[in-house]
């Protein structure tokens, strides 16, 4: 029975996710939309908005641009990770502590990620799948046994 249009959405997102660094890009992104996010909170809350309040807003979006970007364009993952990690650390001076140093950690870690990532990397091979293929590279083939 087939199941519609759906079906070929999972495979074709793998493939997608598979070419990109999109687990450093979703960091950023979601960095830069929580330092946004603490932006609007109370005044309670809010610690320090500096400059004016332009630059508290403005590297958040460029956080936040800079993570789609790795996202949809792949190619130039080390220029947007390089501006990513350098905003999101401005964001400590500029906009409540890097949006209570959440958004700083999820910046940093996700410009990190998508700078360390290979585009054509063999997938890992895990410990054990290396020790089980040592031992059957180890072992002697069996002799066949002698016929009479």
């Amino acid at each position: 029975m087939p199941r519609g249009p759906l079906q070929g959405f999972r495979p074709a997102f793998r493939q997608w996710r598979a070419g990109r660094p999109f687990w450093g890009g979703l960091l950023l992104a979601l960095g830069g939309a929580e330092v946004l996010l603490t932006l609007k909170a109370s005044l309670d809350v809010i610690l320090h908005v500096g400059m004016q309040g332009l630059a508290g807003y403005l590297l958040p979006v460029v956080m936040l641009l800079c993570g789609v970007l790795i996202l949809f364009n792949p190619t130039q993952r080390l220029f947007y990770s390089v501006i990513g990690v350098l905003v999101s650390l401005g964001t400590w001076m500029t906009s409540n502590l890097g949006g209570f140093f959440v958004g700083l950690l999820l910046g940093v870690t996700g410009s990190c990620l998508a700078f360390g990532w290979l585009p054509d990397q063999e997938p890992r091979v895990s410990r054990r799948q290396r020790r089980k293929e040592a031992r059957a590279a180890e072992s002697p083939a069996p002799t066949p046994a002698r016929q009479p």
